[in-house]
């Protein structure tokens, strides 16, 4: 009791401490500011530059508006505040010696009124404490907290209220607050649906609790509960310890980089992704809605079974098949905007004028703008003379706008089960001329042909087009355009008064823009798999898997020439072209025990996989073209013609095995072992071999625990380099579910 005491002493003063200290801080945290026609934007900037200070918004939105004017020394954050929120229909909150809350005006009076302070302890239904659980109000997004290291949280909120309480691996609780009590106490209990969980590991299922190695799963409702532009960025945030980062916003194009519990290897550290155990094209062409579950293998243990290819991971994703029951069609759709939300706030003329002559007079040379140059810069009485264009704005005119559709139908007797779908993507870019165009089929069947014979059968195709505008200056798509929208001066104007572009050396990016010229990738993806498995004996099965994956890519990038004024100009127009081809045929053979004796459990596989990757690309390229409108090859001017070429072929032949044991699904044990030849490296030194052994200890089935489990492990990886709404419509013989959403989202603005 003396224990509890004093931490409780101790922990009231230091919240007393950081009450007090937080305004005394706001006091003596000064700020230097000289700013002519700026926006709320750029105040704050100045004030989280020089302070420890950074502003969150409440049911307000920063306006655009550049009219604050402030030239202060040393001056203390309330007293800048109070002016540039002046006029406005905002207040301000510091809430601590870190954070400042911009508000509506009276926002904080009136919700103060009707707010008690909840407090209490989240624990498990043993009474020990639930470190880092969520707390929030339901259907909030800004009212929250997170549990201490004791399971303690405190929570400000209205009477009535209705607290949400999360943790990975319990059942979510719901608790209302009843006005007359301000301590309100949780015990959540574990989610027994998710131990009993089955998941998809390398060659095989397991049921999750009795998994030795780390792997964690999502299932196809997740994704659909999720409005995403790609399955990327529908698992991010899904899975701890895989971190997904998107580098660019090209539609279907985002550059998404994927790392499972960081960067492994030196080049190429992403994981090895698999669709229906087979490799090949790019996870994001996939349509979500084909999707039945995705495992991602985390460890070197879990992971092992693909040897020289595993070293940073894998994903596992698993397409839906069909179920034995009466046809059942279901419809999903849904439509969004994506916006340009992260543009670099630019000066405007006027003071990229005055800073430009600050910076040639430091360097002892005269300023390049006068006086009444930055006056006209500043009144707008001279658009063309003494413009100030905004770069962004013309630069991110696209409608961005999304709309995706899937048509799946599924049924089947007891030997005979089908699925088949069919999707359609379009998606305009935040740019104009950016877009995407998506067509994907795909069916699966099983089939059992008698007590002994299963065949298995998957096809899937799918049609990609993306556009990309381009640029005259070197080609390549909009990389070019971005950099120069980034770089140009607001005092270069977009167009003279006669109609001809404005420039600097490079160019005008805005006038590639209007050009209307693409650099075009056309895709063909082809999947498909055969298998038969062969019951041998009760618990023993043979399977034998052939699978074929292609892809073609032909890429199309025609530059046109343009005359941006009478002494500008950028030419000849000019074609490239590039095929690429790629084909990966393979053969898996593979053995599989599943027995159990009494108490224990022994599971084993046998396998042996070849592959063979087979690669062919070509470019040609010409110039000289008659006009921008002729863009076959043959109407270049065959002088300035080049081309290139190459084909490889790479082969890898494996061996690998694995044994479980359980005994009362207490003790638990697995071994894996792969070998890898290769023909990347000589033949001394082709094979690579991979093994891994791993243990566990369920606790809580012992009769002195409960809940718990203890895993050891080690193993040796390689690296082998080279808002939703449905309804259900039942008609005899038929179920037919129908599922819209929409989709808001904001892009980037360095994105296209």
């Amino acid at each position: 009791m003396e224990r509890f005491l004093k931490r409780t002493l101790a922990v009231v003063s230091l919240l007393m401490f950081f009450c007090a200290f937080a305004p005394l801080q706001a006091q003596t945290n000064t700020v230097t500011i000289d700013v002519n026609n700026a926006s709320l934007r750029q105040v704050f900037d100045v004030i989280e530059k020089q302070t420890p200070y950074r502003f969150a918004y409440q049911d307000v939105t920063l306006d655009g508006r550049k009219d604050i004017t402030i030239n202060e020394a040393n001056a203390t954050v309330p007293s800048i505040l109070d002016i540039a929120l002046k006029g406005r229909d905002m207040e301000y909150v510091i809430v601590s010696s870190k954070s400042i809350v911009i508000t509506k005006k009276g926002a904080k009076d009136a919700g103060a009124k009707d707010k008690i302070t909840v407090s209490g302890k989240v624990t498990d239904i043993n009474g020990e404490p639930i470190i880092g659980a969520s707390v929030r109000v339901k259907d909030s997004n800004d009212q929250g907290a997170i549990t201490d290291l004791d399971g303690n949280y405190s929570l400000s909120v209205s009477p009535n209220d209705i607290l949400e309480i999360r943790y990975i691996g319990y059942v979510t609780t719901t608790k209302t607050v009843n006005g007359n009590s301000t301590t309100l106490n949780v015990k959540m209990r574990e989610d027994e649906h998710l131990l009993d969980e089955v998941v998809v590991v390398g060659y095989g299922s397991q049921v999750k609790v009795n998994l030795t190695g780390s792997v964690a799963s999502i299932s196809s409702s997740e994704l659909a509960d999720r409005p995403i532009t790609s399955v990327a960025a529908g698992i991010q945030g899904l899975v701890p310890g895989l971190t997904i980062t998107n580098s660019q916003g090209r539609p279907g194009e985002d550059s998404s980089t994927m790392r499972i519990r960081g960067t492994g290897t030196l080049n190429n550290a992403a994981p090895y992704v698999l669709i229906d155990g087979i490799e090949g094209g790019s996870m994001n062409q996939l349509d979500h809605s084909d999707i039945e579950s995705i495992s991602v293998l985390k460890d070197a243990a879990s992971a092992a079974i693909y040897g020289s290819k595993a070293a940073n991971g894998v994903i596992l994703i698993t397409t839906k098949r069909g179920k034995s029951g009466r046809p059942v069609l279901t419809y999903s759709g849904s439509i969004g905007w994506q916006k340009a939300s992260g543009h670099i706030e630019r000066m405007n003329s006027a003071d990229a004028a005055t800073y430009y002559n600050r910076a040639v007079e430091a360097s002892g040379k005269s300023p390049r703008f006068t006086d009444e140059d930055i006056k006209l810069f500043r009144d707008g009485t001279d658009p063309y003379g003494h413009p100030d264009t905004d770069w962004n704005s013309l630069g991110y005119q696209g409608s961005g706008f999304r709309h995706q559709h899937n048509v799946n139908i599924t049924g089947g007797s007891d030997n005979t089960q089908y699925m088949a779908s069919i999707g359609y993507l379009g998606q305009e870019g935040i740019m104009k001329h950016s877009s995407r165009e998506q067509f994907n089929v795909r069916t699966n069947l099983d089939m059992k042909l008698s007590d002994k014979f299963t065949v298995h059968a998957n096809l899937a195709y799918i049609n990609n087009r993306y556009d990309d505008p381009t640029n005259s200056y070197v080609g390549g798509g909009s990389d070019q355009i971005i950099r120069q929208i980034n770089l140009i001066a607001p005092w270069i104007p977009y167009k003279n008064e006669d109609g001809s572009y404005g420039i600097i050396g490079d160019g005008n990016p805005i006038a590639w823009l209007d050009l209307d010229q693409k650099l075009t990738r056309k895709t063909q993806n082809f999947q498909g798999i055969f298998s038969v498995d062969y019951q041998i004996i009760d618990g023993l099965k043979f399977t034998a898997q052939g699978a074929y994956v292609s892809n073609v890519q032909i890429t199309t990038d025609f530059l046109k020439d343009i005359q941006y004024n009478e002494s500008k100009y950028h030419g000849p127009n000019s074609l490239s072209k590039r095929h690429y081809l790629w084909n990966r045929p393979s053969l898996d053979l593979l053995l599989n025990y599943d027995k159990r004796f009494g108490k224990h459990s022994v599971k084993a596989l046998l396998g042996y996989k070849i592959e063979k990757y087979n690669y062919e690309e070509l470019q040609a390229s010409r110039q000289g073209f008659p006009n921008n409108d002729l863009t076959n090859i043959d109407a270049g001017t065959s002088s300035t013609q080049t081309n290139s070429g190459y084909t490889r072929e790479l082969s890898l032949m494996s061996y690998f095995g694995r044994i479980n044991y359980d005994y009362a699904g207490k003790y638990l044990f697995e071994a894996n072992f792969r070998a890898d030849g290769s023909s990347r490296f000589s033949p001394k030194n082709r094979w690579g071999y991979y093994p891994s052994l791993s243990a566990g200890w369920r606790i809580s089935e012992e009769a002195f625990m409960e809940d718990c489990r203890s895993r050891s492990k080690y193993a040796v990886p390689g690296v082998s380099l080279a808002t939703r709404t449905h309804s259900l419509i039942i008609i005899p013989g038929l179920s037919l579910m129908i599922s819209v959403s929409t989709i808001h989202s904001e892009a980037l603005s360095n994105q296209a």
